[in-house]
């Protein structure tokens, strides 16, 4: 079976995240280990104890490449994987570098605390907000939010379904484009509990100082195939795919794009690594012939391993 490896963003974190597989798996501790040592405090702690501190974007980045890395060193663990290509929601893609080869795991748990902060900064907390368009055509959402005449900016951001986009902007921008989907025939338009405005052109600036966070690390091309959420396109070279994490900052999260390109490239399954199971849900959405694992605990290890035999 041909498969593809992705792992979740944030908003997929949750108290008590791989508990199980730490129970079973040594491997689970060891990364957590080297996370927090990187970090200088102890994040498996805060993942399994501070709902209110994981919940915090600059720990919430961190704690869930190192949640999804895991997951994907306990898989390794068990089983010689070759997966045809890997991609990651977000700040999952940073997750699908590190288990490509593609990026270092203790520079990149510096560097997504980093992407945190400045996302954080940019946008004072109460300013900026997304929300979720449901039962909308891609088209539509970019036009209602194109046509939106008041003060602020409002833009589409994840496209991560069919009928499912979020859109992202100042507050008021979107309070009121959320009514405006509606009238234009949404389903439903929700608010989520985020305090910071991700893929917009609010994280301009943070882009700007993320760059020089990006260019003074040591990339290489990886041992498998990423494709990134800017293009759903791996990237050419080692400056492309530091161009296209800045890019991700501050432009829009092609999820359904890269659900697509996977299978073009003859993906049959998806095997989302890492804490819920969002992707996994988004699959057959995206393209009814392709089924999804999510790894939750042992259990889902071993069901997993097996199918792709």
């Amino acid at each position: 079976m041909k498969y593809a490896i992705v792992f979740p963003g944030q908003g997929s974190q949750s108290l008590g995240m791989l508990s199980d597989l730490n129970d079973n798996f040594s491997i689970v501790k060891d990364t957590f280990t080297e996370a927090s040592d990187a970090l200088g405090f102890d994040l498996w702690a805060l993942t399994q104890e501070d709902q209110e501190a994981l919940n915090q974007t600059q720990n919430t980045q961190p704690a869930m490449l190192a949640a999804g890395y895991a997951t994907y060193k306990v898989l390794t663990s068990q089983s010689d994987l070759s997966p045809v290509c890997m991609a990651g929601h977000s700040l999952g893609e940073y997750t699908a570098l590190v288990a490509s080869g593609a990026l270092g795991f203790s520079d990149a748990i510096k560097l997504v605390r980093t992407r945190a902060q400045l996302m954080q900064s940019a946008v004072p907390e109460g300013v900026g907000a997304m929300a979720a368009i449901l039962g909308l055509d891609d088209e539509v959402v970019v036009k209602v939010c194109h046509d939106y005449a008041g003060e602020g900016i409002v833009q589409a951001v994840n496209f991560n379904s069919n009928g499912q986009v979020v859109i992202a902007g100042n507050k008021a921008a979107v309070d009121a484009t959320c009514e405006a989907m509606k009238a234009a025939g949404a389903k439903r338009a929700v608010v989520l509990p985020v305090s910071v405005p991700s893929h917009c052109s609010l994280m301009d600036d943070a882009a700007g100082e993320f760059k020089h966070a990006v260019d003074a690390l040591d990339f290489n091309m990886g041992g498998v195939d990423v494709l990134h959420n800017v293009d759903a396109a791996k990237a050419t070279d080692v400056n492309d795919m530091k161009a296209k994490l800045v890019a991700q900052l501050h432009k829009p999260v092609l999820w359904t794009g890269t659900v697509k390109a996977m299978h073009a490239m003859g993906v049959e399954k998806l095997i989302e690594a890492g804490p819920g199971k969002v992707l996994a849900g988004l699959t057959r959405r995206i393209e009814k012939s392709l089924s999804a694992n999510a790894v939750l605990d042992s259990a889902h290890v071993a069901a997993t391993l097996e199918e792709i035999k």
